[in-house]
């Protein structure tokens, strides 16, 4: 079997944010895709090895916002494919305030259908074994509808047959957050990353009475029968758990704490959109940089966290990505003690 390349490739929504007064590109795979390609480039003009596989409108006013960010990022545009009947997708973006006016979640409105719900089988497995990449991505939300489910269940067991690894970002939304689901995107992952509240959806689907009923924070011990139960059940390798401001923990296939980590004190709040996505850009691009797991999360952690204090899922300034990519060719390698 022929060893994957340092090279990540992601499928699923490519869309427009809509928020209040403006609108952005977005999608939880594309998201991840743009920062691994400000994280990986090795300068002006260089194209990181990363490819998104999705689909756009032909010709409307979403599909050249989501282009012009491709371009912007470095990213390739031969495996987005153009649907002539499906408009680009569209995602209206609700955001709640506290009573001080400071930021407290969002929640979303997911147009349907879209063209994202249309990518084609082939050209996406064209693409996966021209890049045999080290790491394939995918997640729930893109399989809501028959066609792209297909495409991405076949992608993921083909990236099986390649060797490798399949990260699934389970994103659980209103539509997808189903057992059924759930369960045959586990069933196609080698890494699993959750929030505390998917995990806790898990843990009560597919986990033992009183699974969910533990705390991943402060009873870690007592969590790892309920992890690796849920682990064993779907052959994961690793569960990545991130919890917002109370930190993240990473397990391995047995159950066991691999690693934990503080939440950070935020010095400026803008929004939580796109923070998950910041974080599994980061982990993967510390991974591919060669950074041992502890070091990875505690990465993730932080360029998670600075991402918080920009409007939406990714910074207007190019500046914002300089300092990480230093930490990246700076930080400690796989191997040391972190």
């Amino acid at each position: 079997m022929q060893q994957p390349s340092s090279a990540v490739l992601l499928v699923g929504e490519a869309l427009v944010d809509e928020f209040h007064e403006r609108q952005v590109a977005g999608g939880a795979p594309f998201n991840v895709a743009r920062s691994l390609g400000a994280l990986l480039a090795t300068g002006p003009g260089s194209q990181a090895p990363v490819c998104l596989v999705s689909r756009i409108g032909h010709g409307d006013a979403g599909g050249a916002l989501i282009r012009a960010s491709l371009q912007r990022f470095g990213l390739a545009t031969d495996a987005v494919q153009i649907d002539t009947t499906q408009a680009t997708g569209r995602v209206t973006v609700s955001e709640q305030f506290a009573a001080d006016g400071s930021p407290a979640g969002h929640s979303f409105h997911i147009h349907t259908p879209a063209a994202w719900d249309f990518i084609a089988a082939e050209p996406a497995l064209a693409a996966l074994e021209t890049l045999r990449p080290r790491f394939f991505y995918f997640g729930t939300l893109a399989q809501r509808a028959a066609v792209s489910g297909a495409s991405i269940q076949a992608l993921a067991e083909r990236a099986r047959g390649l060797g490798c690894t399949r990260y699934l970002d389970l994103n659980l939304r209103a539509g997808t957050d189903t057992p059924e689901l759930a369960a045959a995107s586990l069933a196609q992952a080698d890494w699993l990353k959750v929030n505390d509240e998917e995990l806790d959806l898990l843990l009560r689907w597919f986990g033992r009475a009183g699974d969910a009923a533990l705390n991943p924070l402060g009873e870690a011990q007592a969590l790892s029968p309920a992890v690796a139960t849920l682990m064993q059940r779907f052959g994961l390798q690793q569960l990545i758990l991130t919890r917002g401001s109370a930190g993240y923990a990473a397990f391995a296939a047995d159950g066991a704490l691999l690693a934990q980590g503080p939440g950070l004190a935020l010095p400026r709040m803008v929004d939580t959109v796109g923070a998950g996505d910041a974080f599994s850009a980061m982990l993967l691009a510390a991974q591919l940089s060669g950074q041992a797991l502890a070091n990875s999360l505690a990465l993730a952690n932080g360029y998670a966290a600075a991402l918080c204090g920009e409007r939406g899922p990714m910074p207007e300034d190019d500046a914002f990505f300089l300092p990480w990519r230093q930490v990246l060719k700076t930080a400690m390698p796989r191997g040391e003690a972190a």
